[in-house]
């Protein structure tokens, strides 16, 4: 198996390539840009301004539980640099470069979402802020991750992310939400290919060791969101809305990654790589089973809304 230190050196040449291949073709955008300032109010407070009530918000319970989720887990980009410096560790490096540009562009994401949601009034700002503070404390913390297992997470991280924040924006049925949350989801993306490609090189340099970390991480994977307050419960709410369910998750993140890695192609893996690669394809079954049944409740919950509605639109009528 190539150690952590040979793997760091011989992929380095590829690391350098994304990263330059990355800077030519990001596009730099400005958060004060994409933000309605114009709509703005005081606050209570210092400046004696309105206080926050629930009648303000013009978007869904929905739409902003699944923006405020997203804030939140945007908020928590020190914990994740520090993270992903732990992982490649290697200064005076393209794999530093990157983390650093990296870093920078996921800075933004938190800016605009927390001004639009501000300035809308869209969000209680007490609570947002409680919440940042609670998430920020508790950090996000997996040191047993090694540079290759990393990648292939934060490769599946960044795709589910992209999803989640371009979904988000078109439930939110806001033009602005939307606009914002697509250049995200932009962000998002590029950031899914460096890691991605940086799989794929891996594959050349010890496809077993690729195979059994992609295994691995599919099996245990966990939003970095996950550790949140009432996380599970937004969740729920989020899934419901179709904005990102196991449906979502199975189709549209696992198995596209899956494919361009031909993880059920490759020949010549070692004993243990195949045997994970035998408990991914079982895991890939019982999770496409959970997406068809969550499917089916989620039918037959609206189908029971849908007919409460009519009984009391009849009886009021």
């Amino acid at each position: 198996m190539t150690s952590e230190r040979d793997l760091l050196h011989e992929l380095e040449p590829e690391a350098e390539r994304l990263l330059d291949r990355h800077t030519n073709v990001a596009e730099e955008w400005f958060p004060h840009e994409y933000v309605p300032y114009s709509l703005g109010t005081d606050f209570d407070g210092m400046h004696e301004g309105e206080k926050w009530t629930p009648d303000h918000p013009s978007l869904t319970g929905v739409a902003r539980t699944a923006l405020e989720v997203n804030l939140l887990t945007e908020d928590n980009l020190p914990s994740y640099h520090r993270e992903i410096h732990g992982m490649f560790g290697k200064k005076d490096s393209a794999w530093m470069d990157w983390v650093h540009r990296w870093t920078a562009e996921e800075g933004r994401h938190a800016i605009v979402l927390r001004d639009y949601l501000m300035v809308t009034r869209n969000v209680d700002p007490v609570k947002l802020e409680r919440g940042r503070m609670a998430v920020m404390m508790q950090g996000y913390d997996h040191h047993a991750r090694d540079t290759l297992h990393g990648m292939v997470y934060v490769a599946f991280q960044e795709l589910a992310t992209r999803i989640s924040h371009r979904n988000t924006g078109k439930y939110s049925k806001d033009p602005v939400a939307d606009r914002i949350m697509a250049r995200i989801a932009a962000d998002e993306n590029l950031h899914m290919v460096f890691y991605r490609d940086m799989v794929t090189a891996s594959m050349h340099v010890d496809a077993s060791a690729t195979v059994r970390a992609i295994a691995d991480e599919v099996i245990g994977f966990e939003m970095p969101g996950s550790g949140m307050p009432n996380f599970r419960r937004s969740s729920a709410i989020i899934a419901d809305a179709g904005i990102y369910d196991l449906r979502g998750h199975h189709d549209d993140v696992v198995w596209p990654l899956l494919r361009k890695w031909k993880v059920f192609a490759i020949e010549g893996l070692d004993a243990h790589a195949e045997e994970r690669r035998e408990e991914l394809a079982a895991f890939l079954d019982k999770l496409d089973g959970q997406a068809s049944d969550f499917e089916d409740k989620r039918e037959a919950r609206a189908a029971r809304r849908a007919k409460r509605e009519r009984r009391l639109a009849d009886a009021t009528a």
